[in-house]
């Protein structure tokens, strides 16, 4: 089942996982370390590219922890499982792509944050999450937050 998450305009919503609801292992470090599929509605007219931010916020580090970021990827309303075009950036591990959840302890809340926006993005390889945020002001057309929950299983 499939249910919507709206932010500023964008609808994010996965066939792998509710709103608010568990993520698979699948996804996480606990299983293939795969990105969950993603689909986009509400793409505004100007959208050049998009961007995909995925942050644990409960993460016991300052700031949480980035899993995920991802710019220049061609507009589209379906982001395939295991998606790997567009520049993958550094995650907090400081490694180019994703990472799934792997919270230390207790339920973490995962967000999906894609972002429409009105140009492709000039940026380094090695470009974080401050990084790209920094590079999407002024040019962010709508966004949208996926949120997702996961706890070790082992």
């Amino acid at each position: 089942m499939t249910v919507l998450a709206t932010g500023s305009g964008l609808i994010i919503t996965s066939t792998s996982f509710p709103v608010d609801g568990n993520i698979p292992t699948k996804y996480t470090c606990e299983g293939n370390n795969t990105s969950p599929a993603l689909h986009i509605e509400s793409l505004p007219a100007g959208t050049k590219s998009l961007a995909i931010i995925v942050h644990d916020p409960d993460a016991p580090m300052a700031g949480g922890f980035t899993h995920w970021v991802a710019w220049n990827i061609a507009p589209m309303s379906n982001i395939p499982e295991n998606f790997k075009n567009g520049e993958q950036g550094l995650n907090g591990a400081g490694k180019a792509g994703y990472m799934g959840p792997c919270p230390p302890s207790g339920t973490h809340h995962y967000h999906f944050m894609v972002y429409a926006l009105d140009a492709k993005l000039k940026l380094d390889k090695n470009t974080n999450k401050v990084g790209l945020e920094k590079a999407m002001q002024g040019h962010i057309l709508q966004q949208g937050d996926l949120i997702g929950l996961y706890k070790k299983v082992k």
